[in-house]
């Protein structure tokens, strides 16, 4: 597992995985399939990890989708917790402690921080990303950076 945060690589250490998620998703173009293989392998190569997966968007709610980790919320309406704000203002949340987030939904009570992307394509949220933590402030600047650019890979190479 590779700690970018603690190694201090920032983008240079997300560098790799870009180039490993290219391979990776290379001969395949179905969504499902691609999320379910993006999640899998963000939770094997990134440490301080407990929840790592999707939540897609279904007229106008987050709906749970592939992922690696404890089990979880089923729906998330858009503007709740950190997913549904993500959703609802198409930004990136980078949450060190999720505790003082307004409205925080706590599906898993070992989760610290939270990371979530929006998965825009052709002007459309297909849905969110989503990274947890038990550890505080542990998705760094860098590791935003490095996520929203394997995400964007993904999108890339997945038919939504």
């Amino acid at each position: 597992m590779i700690d970018l945060q603690s190694a201090g690589q920032g983008l240079d250490g997300y560098g790799l995985l870009c180039a490993q998620l290219e391979s990776l998703l290379a001969d395949e173009r179905d969504f499902i399939a691609n999320a379910a293989q993006f999640s899998a392998f963000l939770f094997s190569q990134l440490d301080d990890l407990n929840w790592a997966g999707f939540y897609l968007n279904r007229n106008q709610v987050l709906v749970l989708g592939p992922f690696q980790g404890q089990i979880a919320c089923v729906r998330i309406p858009f503007g709740r917790g950190v997913c549904g704000t993500a959703a609802a203002t198409l930004q990136t949340q980078r949450v060190e402690d999720v505790h003082a987030f307004a409205g925080h939904i706590a599906c898993d009570s070992a989760s610290n921080s939270e990371l979530v992307v929006p998965l825009v394509k052709d002007g459309r949220l297909i849905g969110v990303l989503d990274l947890d933590s038990p550890k505080l402030a542990r998705f760094s600047p860098a590791d935003q950076a490095g996520i929203e650019q394997l995400a964007a890979i993904f999108l890339r190479l997945s038919d939504c």
